[in-house]
């Protein structure tokens, strides 16, 4: 049994998921106290129908079991976005983390609230996380996905460095029905080339 497994719940949170840093954005563990800016940043349909498992409408009970099941095993690591400094500053912007899924690579996931859409902090909060994956968790590969439909999403993984690698159906839950999803993969001798010819990728 990990340290992390013997800590009570609140305590896993803040005691076992470290705070990321880059130039604009701070990453940090979900607390409850989150639970009402989460819910009123989630309750959009267009972020919802781009997600698998985000319902909508998306209430007050969504945000707090999503943030009472953040980060309860090892097998997760999920963050909170907010803004670190400027008239945003520490205002929740969205959410991302990696996945640990049976027979294989981490899933790296993530959205953002509507109103932060085309600002890069999508790529930004990324680079951190796949830092964290890489360098922290030991991880050698993530896979993600994007709506086909999704060009926006596609682009963030692609200027991550992510290739694609085919489509699959998902179940997403805010049209209760499945739709193809592109897929992608990233490794860790790829992202280690990309910070070496761009060292602006190295999180602070």
């Amino acid at each position: 049994m990990t340290l992390c497994e013997q800590l009570p719940r609140g305590e896993f949170r803040e005691g076992c998921i470290p705070v990321l840093e880059t130039t604009r954005l701070t990453l940090r563990a979900p607390r409850l106290e989150d639970a009402k800016a989460v819910a009123a940043l989630a309750n959009d349909r267009r972020i919802a129908e781009n997600t698998a498992r985000i319902p909508h409408p998306y209430k007050l009970a969504d945000a707090k079991g999503f943030i009472g099941g953040a980060n309860a095993s090892d097998k997760e690591s999920v963050f909170l976005v907010t803004a670190r400094n400027g008239a945003d500053k520490g205002s929740i912007l969205g959410a991302c983390g990696v996945t640990i899924m049976d027979g294989d690579a981490p899933e790296l996931g993530y959205w953002l609230g509507v109103p932060y859409w085309g600002k890069g902090y999508a790529t930004e909060a990324l680079h951190a996380v796949i830092d964290y994956a890489f360098d922290t968790l030991g991880h050698d590969l993530l896979n993600a996905g994007a709506r086909v439909t999704n060009p926006a999403s596609r682009r963030v993984l692609e200027k991550c460095g992510f290739q694609w690698t085919g489509v699959g159906l998902y179940r997403i839950n805010a049209i209760k029905s499945s739709a193809p999803i592109d897929r992608f993969r990233l490794e860790r001798g790829i992202w280690s080339a990309i910070k070496a010819w761009h060292p602006s990728k190295r999180v602070m």
